[in-house]
């Protein structure tokens, strides 16, 4: 990792990649419920399954008919009737309790502040395609990677601004959706130190596969080194090409979509650039963040991630190279 904000003794785990299934692997309080209910209900459905394949087959061999025996008949019985209506209904009344237990455990019910501030911890807005993640104590902002303490449930408020998106990391919290116009809560909260995978779960347009995001979770003083560091300002470039490439920023069109703290760019329309080189990826997950790929992003966005947002500016070698050695001093 290229940020300088973790103590040299600590590395977080190893990021587990796609081919992990993180619905069976819950490392959250709130994801452990929806892993406990799902494997409750796969288990009971199994016993019921098998029960009545047994009862199938005993009937098959045992009641059918045969050649000059008719079938013993069989015209109920009351108390038969009653066990096979009270039985069902006494499994149906248990799947309802332990649901509206989950229900209770997961969903996330904002509290009125007596001052009218933000009840949320963050804040996760879905665009086409990417996250845009703001802490509401802090300010702090972020794109496609959310920062959050070890042990701490955090709120989270979900929103859009185009279409309809889905906030999911499986391993941590349920899917919810991100509606324009509609503001829903989720709970996020991590019971180990690790590396969580997100994405979008609502299909929301060609680069709906490419709406991926992370969710960094931290020891709680490694939390507050991070936040620390993110309320910095970068510090204005020192080398000459690093200098140029922050003039060039501001005489084409970047600052009209992209914000830069300490600068005077402040748009919202894409990612907050203020600390780029800290991030870990580039285009929501499309490529890793290093010079190489950014060379290649700037030289044609649409081929790293087609029908992403950000037009081929058909920038010059010379151009790319000024704005990559700025870029780089967004830390």
């Amino acid at each position: 990792m290229r940020g300088v904000w973790f103590p040299a003794a600590h590395t977080l785990p190893q990021d587990p990649g796609p081919s992990v299934m993180p619905v069976f692997d819950a490392a959250s309080p709130q994801a452990a419920e929806i892993q406990s209910v799902f494997f409750t209900v796969l288990i009971l459905c199994a016993v019921i399954f098998a029960l009545v394949a047994v009862l199938i087959v005993i009937a098959m061999f045992r009641f059918r008919a045969r050649k000059g025996v008719e079938p013993r008949q069989d015209f109920g019985s009351e108390k038969a009737e009653i066990a096979w209506i009270i039985g069902p209904t006494l499994v149906v009344g248990w799947l309802v309790a332990i649901t509206i237990k989950l229900v209770l455990t997961i969903s996330a019910m904002p509290e009125a502040q007596p001052d009218g501030s933000e009840p949320a911890d963050l804040v996760v807005t879905g665009h086409q395609w990417w996250w845009e993640v703001e802490h509401v104590a802090t300010g702090i902002r972020e794109a496609n990677e959310i920062y959050i303490p070890v042990g701490k449930k955090m709120l989270v408020r979900v929103r859009s601004a185009d279409v309809a998106h889905s906030f999911w990391v499986p391993r941590l919290a349920r899917k919810i959706d991100a509606i324009p116009g509609i503001e829903n809560y989720v709970w996020l909260e991590a019971s180990q130190p690790g590396v969580y995978r997100g994405w979008c779960a609502e299909f929301c347009g060609a680069q709906h596969a490419g709406m991926r995001f992370r969710v960094y979770a931290l020891p709680p003083d490694e939390y507050e080194q991070w936040q620390t560091s993110r309320q910095q300002v970068p510090q204005d470039p020192q080398e000459a090409d690093a200098q140029a490439g922050k003039r060039l920023f501001f005489q084409m069109t970047c600052a009209n979509c992209h914000a830069i703290e300490g600068t005077d760019a402040v748009e919202t329309i894409g990612p907050d650039l203020t600390h780029f080189a800290d991030r870990k990826t580039i285009g929501a997950g499309t490529v890793d963040n290093t010079p190489e790929n950014l060379v290649r992003w700037l030289e044609d966005p649409q081929a790293l991630k087609p029908g992403c947002k950000m037009p081929n500016f058909h920038l010059t070698p010379e151009q790319i190279r000024l704005y990559v050695a700025y870029l780089e001093t967004l830390r």
